[in-house]
């Protein structure tokens, strides 16, 4: 019995040998098309849209108030912290997989499978998160020029509208939601296009970046403007105070503000999708340190200044909506209608390159992990003229529309971020493991002041973790239970590693959606 307990273990931490990761590294055929400038952008791309565009004016209006400013910074730290050490292990291991691949080199087999069931939260539900408030910025823009969606095709199932901080009222009845329409269209046409080649998509991504921050330096630009032309009125209206009075149950006060930092947390993984393109990079060792940190700091300053505007023009009350900087804008009166009009179109074309990044990088997670044996042969199944994994992107396309129909943002966005915070942590763990196991191996970046980064970047995702609802908590250690035992019943047995059949042959999959031109 003991024999057979060992045998277990072994097997649950068996761990991918460093000259395996450099084999199957060096077998890929994906081409090694990006620089440096090229992952920064991709970073960029990713980040600026699920936090500014959605997700900070719940925070705001539910947990922090104007506070939510001080809630960035608790978040931009925390990120710092598990950026340094995805930047270290992205530059050692320059791998497809990202965080799965990392964990499965040094913690094992069995923390892989965690780390890619916890991927699962993060980048799926990330892209549904998104696609949501892609809807919103739709309906208000049609809106706008006269074309109204029916209301209750606008929301998740069988939540009441708001509208301004009150119910939508329609005929003086309020409205429930059926279906969110345009967000689970958004997810089939986006699966779509990825299965038809991603050498397309990074096209079409390399524009929506700078669209998008052309146009959130117009935002910034105009709204400073006006909070600037009068600011000590917006701030004694809309900034005092300044930290809402706690209410309890993690609304306002100190207690408040980190609850927002959950929240906006998960509009960081940009970074981390970085580290999806490790076999793509010209430079690993260079450019990838490059990307990661490069992009969290550049965004870290667009949210704050996004967010200061934000609170200072609107009430916060009122930025419970998928569309928070829709509902800013038209704030600015009708002299700038037009630049309202332009803000949310940037706005939709922006978020579409959040989700569509987001699948990309969600379809080679599950493309890996079917190459490892971890998952059915059939995800890693790739189209013989497009090159990419359709089976598994209509599939991903499938649930992330599905979720993105029928759930509520900030449902969704709170279990997108305890998966990201639980992987995040991992990440953290990874790199003191692999300092201790394997001092000697050539390292291009060198987390700072280790092994004090690592361990703060792990107690603060822990943290963090426990400010989210305890119905999300909940569903968190469900959906770990299931992901364990489904790899007792199924990873386990098939396994790649586990029967020494590591898989030397991996087909082309094109380009990685990020800017094609060359540095």
């Amino acid at each position: 019995m003991a024999n057979e307990t060992q045998t277990v273990m072994q097997r649950m931490f068996a761990r991918k040998t460093i000259a395996q990761v450099q084999r199957e590294s060096a077998s890929s055929e994906l081409k090694r098309s990006l620089g440096k400038w090229n992952l920064l952008l991709l970073g960029v791309g990713c980040i600026i849209g699920a936090g500014i565009f959605v997700r900070t004016g719940s925070a705001a209006a539910l947990h922090a108030g104007p506070a939510v400013m001080l809630s960035f910074v608790v978040a931009g730290l925390v990120c710092a912290f598990a950026g340094l050490c995805y930047a270290e292990l992205s530059s050692t291991l320059p791998v497809s997989g990202s965080a799965y691949t990392y964990s499965y080199t040094t913690l094992g087999e069995f923390v892989a499978w965690i780390m890619g069931a916890l991927l699962l939260l993060e980048y799926g539900l990330a892209a549904s998160v998104v696609a949501v408030g892609w809807s919103g910025y739709v309906v208000s823009l049609l809106a706008d020029f006269g074309l109204v969606i029916p209301a209750q095709f606008t929301g998740p199932t069988g939540q009441v509208l708001m509208r301004d901080g009150a119910p939508l009222l329609v005929d003086g009845a309020q409205v429930t939601a059926i279906f969110n329409l345009p967000a689970f269209l958004i997810c089939m046409a986006l699966a779509l296009l990825l299965m038809v080649g991603v050498s397309e998509s990074a096209k079409v991504n390399n524009i929506i970046v700078a669209i998008k921050v052309s146009v959130l330096a117009a935002f910034i630009l105009v709204g400073g403007f006006i909070v600037l032309s009068n600011l000590g009125e917006y701030m004694a209206t809309n900034w005092t105070p300044f930290i809402p009075e706690n209410t309890g149950d993690g609304e306002f006060g100190v207690e408040g503000i980190m609850r927002a930092a959950s929240i906006v947390f998960f509009a960081y993984i940009g970074f981390e999708a970085v580290s999806t393109a490790g076999q793509e990079a010209k430079d690993p060792k260079r450019d990838m340190p490059f990307g990661i940190i490069g992009s969290l700091v550049v965004c870290t300053v667009i949210y704050m200044l996004v967010a200061a505007i934000m609170t200072l023009l609107v009430p916060y009350a009122s930025l419970n909506v998928p569309d928070p900087v829709a509902v800013v804008v038209d704030s600015f009166g009708p002299q700038w209608a037009w630049l309202a009009k332009t803000i949310k179109v940037g706005a939709i074309i922006g978020l579409t390159s959040v989700v569509l990044v987001l699948m990309y990088a969600q379809t080679r997670i599950f493309y890996t992990m079917a190459r490892d044996g971890l998952l059915p042969k059939i995800f890693s199944r790739v189209h013989p003229k497009f090159h990419t994994p359709y089976i598994n992107t209509l599939l991903v396309g499938t649930l992330t529309a599905i979720a993105a129909g029928f759930f509520d943002i900030n449902v969704l966005g709170d279990m997108t971020s305890v998966g990201t915070l639980a992987a995040f942590a991992i990440v953290c763990l990874s790199v003191i493991y692999l300092r201790r196991a394997a001092p000697e191996l050539p390292r291009g970046f060198s987390v700072p002041f280790y092994p004090v980064v690592p361990i703060l970047g792990i107690f603060s995702c822990l943290y963090l973790i426990t400010t989210v609802p305890y119905n999300v908590l909940m569903f968190f250690i469900y959906f770990l239970i299931g992901a364990i035992v489904l790899y007792f019943v199924y990873g386990m047995r098939n396994s790649n590693l586990q029967h020494d059949q590591m898989m030397d042959d991996a087909p082309d999959m094109g380009e990685f959606p990020g800017p094609v031109h060359d540095n």
